[in-house]
């Protein structure tokens, strides 16, 4: 059995990190910088070579990678129990970045949204199609 991890490059993977931490209720775990390398540059040794994210009840890891250019062909989808947990984090990732399909109850019956981040990384929240409260 395996566990998908999304691995998101960053321009700035601390600040990125943050954000998540704050809209998601989490907290930065662990943090390795390519100064930790044995031979790295003197120019790269305080950007993140691993960073580990712990948010939303899910793991996340984030590297610096700048410049970061991002694709539309997939989105991060988080689903809640609870309509207003999903609210919630649908509000807070979508600060500062761009609604594409406002949070919303769906003609599927679930409630459901779509957003790009202030850091472009796309995302759906959703609720569980049995839990539309």
């Amino acid at each position: 059995m395996a566990q998908l991890i999304p691995y998101i490059y960053s321009d700035d993977a601390r600040e990125q990190a943050a954000f998540y931490a704050g809209a998601l209720g989490g907290e930065i775990v662990s943090v390795q910088t390519f100064g930790d390398m044995p031979g790295s540059s003197p120019d790269d040794k305080e950007r993140v070579m691993h960073l580990i994210l712990q948010a939303a009840g899910l793991t996340f890891y984030m590297a610096d990678a700048g410049p970061v250019e991002r694709g539309s062909g997939m989105d991060l989808t988080l689903e809640y129990e609870s309509a207003e947990e999903a609210g919630e984090a649908f509000a807070k990732l979508a600060a500062g970045g761009q609604v594409l399909m406002p949070f919303a109850k769906m003609f599927w019956g679930s409630m459901f949204g779509r957003l790009v981040d202030p850091f472009g990384v796309r995302w759906q929240v959703a609720t569980r199609l049995d839990s539309h409260t």
